[in-house]
């Protein structure tokens, strides 16, 4: 059995877009936080691995699932979320669900369209989102809102590193359907440089993740937890931004990532804006209308 921690690619919760147990959270969430996010990023890396072949992932995959249920202890990460969520008396429901999206990373190359692509989300990136709420006892009526964000989170990403995820993975997250719409081909993602029909089909997609983000607008003021809510406000900051480069940059030739400079003048925007928001806005708590909530 190889330990997964072996494989690791290096990447640590510093180097995400977005905040990981950030000291805007209460301390006391902050293990269990930092040990979801050490079982996802143990996963990525499995699936992202340069030298394992597509049968050796899945079975990495299947152990860290097999620990993180109970059914083991070789895989330490699994073995440490396991021991965080009993400690909380909370399922593993959402890290199960994570583990899908890797599945769908070694086996699912190409997405034929836009829902394609947000079915990809629904597992990639909402249960992260689900379980940050879930952690704070968040009521599961702020999903829905909180899936947008985490989409558009996840959509980003793809846009940043469409190139290294091409060039690198084969893999493409950029639905068929908007290639096909614009004349651009998988190949373009090859390029030092985009050609305008590529750029066309980001800028689309961009156009799409605006929408996701204005469904999500509702999610910092519905949220119980002050530091949860400030904490989204910063990643709602974060990802405008984010989009905002996107719609000027060529992501194949020009860097579009924010620096930590940059990312520390948008935390303290975003965490005024999100405390101005609670402090002024009045919105009714939506129903909960998530399948299965």
């Amino acid at each position: 059995m190889t330990p997964a921690s072996e494989l690791r690619s290096g990447k640590t919760d510093r180097d995400e877009n977005f905040p990981v147990a950030s000291w805007i959270i209460h301390p006391r969430h902050r293990a269990l936080i930092l040990a979801f996010y050490n079982f996802v990023r143990t996963a990525d890396d499995i699936a992202d691995h340069a030298l394992l072949d597509a049968p050796a992932k899945l079975a990495l995959l299947d152990e860290l699932e097999a620990d993180l249920l109970g059914q083991g202890d070789g895989q330490a990460e699994a073995v440490v979320l396991r021991e965080a969520l009993q400690m909380r008396e909370m399922p593993p429901r959402h890290a199960l669900d994570v583990l899908t999206a890797f599945r769908m990373d070694v086996t699912k190359l190409r997405y034929a369209d836009w829902d394609e692509l947000i079915h990809y989300c629904s597992f990639s990136a909402m249960p992260v989102g689900r379980f940050m709420l879930d952690v704070h006892g968040e009521s599961k009526a702020t999903w829905p809102a909180s899936d947008a964000l985490c989409a558009a989170l996840q959509i980003n990403n793809h846009l940043q590193d469409c190139g290294n995820d091409y060039r690198d993975l084969d893999r493409v997250y950029i639905p068929q359907d908007t290639l096909d719409r614009h004349g651009a081909s998988v190949e373009d993602l090859k390029q030092a440089k985009a050609s305008p029909a590529l750029l066309a089909c980001i800028r689309e997609l961009v156009a799409k993740t605006e929408t996701l983000m204005h469904e999500s607008e509702t999610l910092t003021v519905h949220i119980a937890d002050v530091r949860l809510g400030c904490d989204v406000a910063v990643i709602e900051t974060f990802a405008w931004q984010i989009l905002k480069m996107l719609k000027l940059r060529d992501p194949l030739s020009e860097k579009v990532h924010l620096s930590k400079a940059s990312m520390a003048g948008y935390a303290l925007a975003g965490i005024a804006g999100g405390l101005w928001r609670r402090a002024t806005t009045s919105a009714p708590m939506p129903r909960s209308t998530t399948p299965g909530a």
